[in-house]
């Protein structure tokens, strides 16, 4: 007999995963792979959704040949800050622009001169971020490309398009809305009004559930479709889900996102220059969050390590604490020189990393670079944690993602949130998880 099975793609900045997982949740296969970027109409790098789009389409299609599988659930976890917007005929009129393109100074003055920075920022809980405002990449579009704004019918966030691709229905829902979109007014629990003013609404599809499912036929049989879920958000979901007293999150990857689903008071101005926000949880309630660049600044600073002494590119996975050298940093006996190259320039980061002193080829050798390396990062994601944690006095702490696997990010970890409740997980499918979960939890 084949074996039912939920399908989930989980499609980051990086990789593009397939899952399959059973009727208890248990992973029982998956498929990682990479495409090369391509370039947008203004030159600039951004996603193959063309690609994406096939290789999400073909691996349904194989998962409907196999006979060891009965696909019964299809649903989708991607990286948020990203819209695909659909013409009149339900195909893409623009590429998938990048969150990291440039956002025009022009575009910036008259945005925040027509709607002061300080309050929007404040009612929305998003930071200044340009493109990272994905609300902002439709203001974009508007003034800057107004024939190409004219020929949106619907702009969906990339987990509710690539849902689309299965359901032909067009969505929108709390996790990508609530994402630091400069869209969503908190207090009011709506579009903040400048998204009607600016007619950036009526390219908005309807509001349903993220637990929301469409009952499609795929393969000649009824398939519970879900809408999609921003990854950050999914990442909690199972959190949420399973655990009751109240947690903190901190989720690795290529951006570190600190949550807490349980804040006390709202977002001051000082947070949100500090890369400070809200989500919106799966139930459309408020969740503090604090995030910075830790896995990209890791990798760019590795390729230079890399470059420097002459290692392979995953040379750092076998590193393991060098306790003398651990306590040497910890101590303040040896100081920590690490600075950062990618992280933004908040106020925070420049008070944790006041002087760059950092020179790469001043280290006797490629472990203790790295050990410096780490003891910055981590001194970056506990700053980045008590932003999150705020005025609330949870000790209990959650970590998963990638950065569980690194030894050394571990060991000062622990040793620089003393007094806390750790617990690492080792489950590297979190945001799959937690999309998979949304179409099992609430049966």
């Amino acid at each position: 007999m084949p074996i039912p099975v939920t399908a989930i793609f989980d499609i980051g900045k990086t990789n593009k995963k397939f899952f399959l997982f059973d009727e208890n949740l248990n992973e029982i296969k998956e498929e990682y792979v990479q495409f090369p970027t391509i370039k947008d109409d203004d030159g600039f790098e951004c996603d193959d959704l063309e690609k994406i789009t096939k290789w999400a389409k073909e691996n349904v299609e194989k998962l409907c040949q196999d006979p060891q599988y009965e696909i019964k659930a299809l649903n989708f976890s991607t990286y948020g800050a990203t819209f695909v917007s659909i013409g009149e005929d339900g195909k893409p009129v623009t590429p998938i622009y990048n969150y990291l393109k440039d956002f025009p100074e022009d575009v910036h003055r008259e945005f925040y001169s027509k709607y002061p920075e300080e309050s929007i920022n404040q009612t929305t809980a998003s930071p200044t971020l340009g493109m990272l405002n994905s609300g902002l990449q439709l203001y974009w579009l508007k003034r800057k490309k107004p024939e190409v704004f004219k020929k949106i019918k619907y702009s969906l966030h990339l987990p509710q398009y690539i849902s689309y691709l299965f359901t032909g229905e067009v969505v929108s829902e709390p996790t990508s809305i609530g994402c630091h979109t400069k869209l969503w007014d908190f207090p009011k629990g709506d579009y903040h009004q400048w998204v009607y003013d600016e007619g950036i609404a009526d390219k908005l599809p309807r509001q349903v559930p993220t637990t929301h499912s469409f009952e499609k036929e795929i393969c000649g049989q009824k398939v519970k479709i879900g809408v999609g879920i921003h990854d950050s958000s999914s990442a909690l979901a199972s959190y949420l889900i399973k655990i009751k007293e109240p947690f903190l999150l901190i989720s690795t990857g290529t951006w570190s996102i600190s949550l807490n689903p349980f804040p006390q008071r709202d977002l001051t101005f000082s947070e949100l220059k500090n890369d400070c926000l809200n989500f919106l949880s799966i139930h459309g309630k408020t969740v503090k969050a604090s995030r910075f660049f830790l896995g990209y600044e890791l990798d760019h600073q590795l390729k230079k390590m890399d470059k420097t002494f002459g290692k392979e590119p995953k040379y750092y996975k076998n590193i393991v604490p060098n306790e003398k050298l651990v306590n040497q940093l910890l101590s303040g006996e040896v100081s920590g020189t690490f600075y950062p190259d990618a992280i933004a320039r908040t106020p925070l980061v420049a008070e944790i990393f006041p002087e760059n002193n950092w020179d790469i080829s001043s280290f006797s050798d490629y472990e203790e670079a790295f050990h410096h390396l780490i003891f910055g990062l981590v001194k970056m994601q506990v700053a980045s944690l008590m932003l999150a944690k705020g005025a609330t006095a949870i000790k209990k702490v959650y970590i998963d993602g990638g950065f569980v696997h690194n030894k050394v990010f571990i060991r000062f970890l622990n040793a620089l949130l003393e007094g806390y409740e750790l617990e690492f997980s080792d489950f590297p499918l979190g945001s799959a998880y937690g999309a998979a979960l949304m179409l099992n939890a609430f049966k």
